[in-house]
């Protein structure tokens, strides 16, 4: 069953929405009261027109009017009235809830996808791996001596280029120069793009 939502309403006696506005906007909790009593029919009415949910109506609306509270100093008469304001706040904050339930509802349903991909055939994993290893060692033996040493030193063991150096006796600037030579020859045979 629906409510019926009346917008307008007859100008109660007293300061207008504009007036009550700049009150609160200083901290006047008794303008702020006026203002609820004024606008929060007019924003559950706009809210749940977007949002259809009586509860997540409600709750928005309630938040929309905790934002009146804390933003009044931001309200500018000449931009438009008051109740424009306040009614494009409702807006915006009902729009952002309707994007945040339809961003969870799309992370839940690619979770769902990720949940129902099949395990990887470890199989598979292995002969891949078990061929990746082998063409290494094919292009491992294509080297030069020096640039296969250095190379299985740095890679393999860990050695820095120094280690290597001092463990084959070779100045620094060569095992650099060797080692990035032995590396270009390496990816060009393994047919990596640089």
């Amino acid at each position: 069953m629906r409510e019926a939502v009346h917008i307008s309403r007859a100008p109660a006696p007293g300061p207008g929405l504009q007036e009550l506005l700049v009150q609160v906007a200083r901290g006047d909790q008794d303008a702020f009261t006026q203002v609820y009593d004024q606008v929060s029919g007019p924003v559950l009415g706009l809210v749940r027109s977007v949002l259809r949910d009586p509860a997540q109506s409600e709750e928005v609306a309630q938040e929309v009017l905790v934002e009146v509270w804390r933003t009044a100093p931001r309200y500018r008469p000449s931009r438009g009235s008051a109740m424009n304001w306040v009614l494009t706040l409702a807006h915006h904050r009902a729009v952002d809830r309707v994007r945040s339930a339809e961003a969870a509802a799309a992370r839940e349903h690619r979770a769902a996808l990720l949940d129902r991909t099949p395990d990887f055939d470890e199989v598979s994993e292995q002969v891949e791996s078990r061929l990746e290893r082998e063409q290494v060692r094919r292009c491992l033996r294509t080297l030069s001596e020096l640039q296969r040493e250095s190379v299985t030193l740095a890679y393999y063991r860990g050695l820095t280029y120094r280690e290597v150096g001092e463990l084959l006796s070779v100045p620094l600037g060569t095992i650099k120069t060797r080692m990035r030579d032995g590396l270009i020859r390496l990816r060009d045979c393994l047919g990596v793009s640089a």
